[in-house]
């Protein structure tokens, strides 16, 4: 062990580290946003809110009783709102008891960490992943695994890979589909394999392995994809959502973590005081009351799918049409480039210093490519195209 001469913890400071580039790279964001043409860097919003939405929060303001206010853990409003929506949605019939309210599926997936995994587990993940994956399970005392998905096999769950990487401390799996970064959304066959896999794994380490699906995204399909959940195909999954995203309102954190009735009752009653003493010693991982009592209203709103999904058609032909590879989301708000340079890092400022941002790939194990956000304005992807049309033809610089 390395000896501790400053003033945070070892662990911190090897998360912080390894996460420098994501943090380089935002040290200089706000700076370059405020006099760039084009932001395809993170979800944001770039025009106003969904009609509704800031009504609805208003609404919510006026106390209804003297404990409008008071401590609330998870409202009973809330969860018969995501009651009724799983099972309209989905079929998914999940006990009251089995909702827990958070802010958004940050929290969500920070108390499903620490409730199932502690020091000598190991949880795996599959990359590219969400930018926090592997430091979240760390901050639970977990090894993270990483399983490499490989874009020759249309960016699918490699299952034999997975398999290969289970051991006797493997606790849990994250599974985000549709993916951010990639836009796969894994088809039915696919996480059919993996749940097969999951089941004699189980079996064969002797305690369950949780598939903790991640299904931010899940809202966000194009084509009329349906969305297929592993909830589906394994019973020992939890399920992890966020209203940032159909709403496009990622500073209003509310989201929930859900517990199938395919997790038998004994686990599922330890998993729910579980989660209610997690949720109180991780700092009041709840979201506010205000949000809560919206949940209701704000199920039924969403952003204009129609309207992003032209915009990722137009973005994915301007970009083909200039010489790039990338790939066609299924879903998400994002499309994985290709960088044309060798050294995708300079490539990026060559873009930034046309004023035109994207997110380095490097800040989700993918080096040599780069994300573009399409909840960017039309007039951005208009100022945009014709920026990236004549990158592509620099020469390539070290």
């Amino acid at each position: 062990m390395t000896e501790r001469n400053g003033p945070i913890s070892r662990l911190i400071d090897e998360i912080t580290r390894e996460h420098a580039t994501f943090l380089n790279f935002f040290g200089k964001y706000d700076e370059r946003g405020a006099t760039a043409i084009a932001d395809f860097v993170a979800g944001n919003p770039q025009e106003m809110p969904i009609p509704g939405f800031a009504e609805t929060l208003i609404k919510w303001t006026k106390p209804t009783s003297k404990d409008h206010f008071a401590y609330k853990q998870s409202i009973p409003e809330a969860r018969r709102a995501v009651q009724a929506s799983l099972a309209k949605l989905r079929g998914l019939k999940v006990d009251l008891d089995d909702i827990f309210m958070t802010g958004g599926a940050f929290q969500a997936l920070s108390v499903t960490l620490r409730a199932l995994a502690e020091t000598g587990d190991e949880v795996i993940y599959l990359s590219p992943p969400w930018f926090f994956y592997r430091g979240m399970i760390r901050m639970s005392g977990a090894t993270p695994v990483r399983v490499p998905v490989d874009a020759a096999q249309g960016w699918d769950i490699p299952v034999d890979k997975v398999d290969a990487a289970i051991t006797a401390r493997t606790r849990a799996i994250i599974v985000n589909s549709p993916c951010n970064p990639t836009g796969r959304m894994y088809p039915r066959e696919n996480l059919d394999r993996l749940g097969d896999v999951l089941r004699k794994a189980s079996k064969r380490v002797g305690h369950p392995i949780f598939l903790i699906s991640d299904e931010a995204y899940s809202r966000i399909m194009f084509d009329g994809v349906h969305y297929e959940s592993p909830v589906d195909s394994y019973a020992y999954s939890i399920v992890v959502y966020t209203y940032g995203k159909q709403l496009l309102t990622p500073g209003e954190r509310v989201g929930y973590v859900a517990l199938p009735p395919s997790i038998p009752i004994a686990e599922r009653e330890a998993l729910r005081n579980a989660y209610a003493m997690t949720q109180v010693l991780m700092g009041w991982l709840w979201p506010n009351t205000i949000l809560q009592y919206a949940v209701a209203e704000l199920e039924g709103m969403s952003i204009d799918i129609a309207h992003l999904q032209q915009k990722r058609d137009r973005v994915v032909k301007g970009m083909r049409d200039a010489g790039y590879r990338l790939n066609v989301p299924d879903g998400t708000f994002y499309v994985l480039v290709d960088s044309p340079w060798a050294d995708a890092d300079a490539f990026i400022e060559h873009l930034a210093s046309q004023r035109v941002l994207v997110l380095p790939g490097a800040t989700f194990e993918m080096p040599k490519h780069f994300r573009l956000s399409i909840t960017a304005s039309d007039a951005m992807i208009d100022a945009a195209l014709p920026v990236f049309a004549a990158a592509i033809k620099e020469p390539a610089r070290v």
